[in-house]
């Protein structure tokens, strides 16, 4: 692996590894270990700032999971007893924040994701982490009513774990253009609310300009309109983050950064407007 680490290139190969790969994440506020369960580059979503490249329709593969453990236990290992920090990561940010099911693709997707989750949680034991490195599960929060996936993230919460669950849009007709699927607001609220009642859960929210237009303020209204129903509905917060990485989508002439000030008077309607506790990541 060479290479300071930084929050503007999360290259799932960069440790040489095929299901573990370390980021900065801006986010977490420090080194996070993702879990990539798609390594095919397959998703159910296509979402138009995706940075995969060659992203694909379709399911996670068959997952090898003690060559996952193993990688998992060589990359934690590393971080405690190696040089790794002092070799990738610049001094402010040297810090483990968590293990994140993200990578290339809808991680639950993934067959056996409950048991995955379990045995990613027993690793992150046995090398003498605890609750202070949590298991994260990055989703789009689609398969939640499919077999094992709500007991997958029933098992995160055993591991301080936390949902992080896209919901970029609430319109149907903006649900498609950014994310690529047919998709309403009623059944996204179901979903998050189930996810929700099983483990500490925020909304996860990028924000973008479209051909250079910032979203409609009739779109803005919806979201806090989904997001007060959301807080009543035990959802922890709010993460509201802009893009900050090429999109490697056709699209991606479409995709531009919002300035740092609109992202951060969203910020400030959504605490005002929904209570919901908000961190902006521009």
């Amino acid at each position: 692996m060479k290479g300071v680490l930084t929050v503007e290139d999360h290259n799932r190969g960069v440790a040489g590894l095929k299901y573990v790969y370390p980021v900065v994440s801006r986010r977490a506020g420090g080194v996070s270990v993702g879990i990539n369960l798609n390594p095919n580059n397959a998703c159910n979503w296509h979402c138009v700032y995706c940075q995969v490249p060659g992203l694909k329709r379709g399911r996670a593969p068959a997952i090898d999971v003690p060559r996952l453990e193993r990688e998992l236990e060589y990359m934690l290992g590393d971080i405690r007893g190696g040089d790794f920090m002092l070799r990738h990561v610049d001094m402010p940010l040297r810090k483990l924040c968590d293990i994140a099911f993200s990578g290339n693709g809808e991680p639950t997707s993934a067959a056996g994701f409950a048991d995955i989750v379990a045995r990613v949680g027993a690793v992150r034991e046995r090398l003498g982490y605890g609750d202070e490195v949590p298991l994260r599960l990055i989703t789009n929060g689609s398969l939640i009513g499919q077999e094992g996936v709500l007991e997958g993230v029933s098992a995160l919460a055993r591991f301080a774990g936390e949902v992080w669950f896209k919901v970029d849009a609430v319109a149907g007709d903006d649900i498609r253009r950014i994310n690529g699927v047919v998709r309403g607001a009623e059944l996204a609220a179901r979903q998050l609310a189930r996810c929700a009642s099983q483990c500490p859960t925020w909304v996860q929210t990028c924000m973008f300009a479209w051909d250079g237009l910032p979203p409609r303020e009739g779109a803005i209204e919806a979201y806090l309109d989904f997001l007060r129903q959301a807080a009543a509905d035990g959802v922890r917060g709010v993460l509201l983050y802009g893009v900050a990485r090429p999109s490697m989508q056709p699209e991606a002439a479409l995709v531009s950064r919002l300035p740092a000030q609109w992202l951060e008077g969203l910020g400030r309607r959504i605490v005002n407007e929904t209570g919901l506790t908000t961190r902006v990541s521009p």
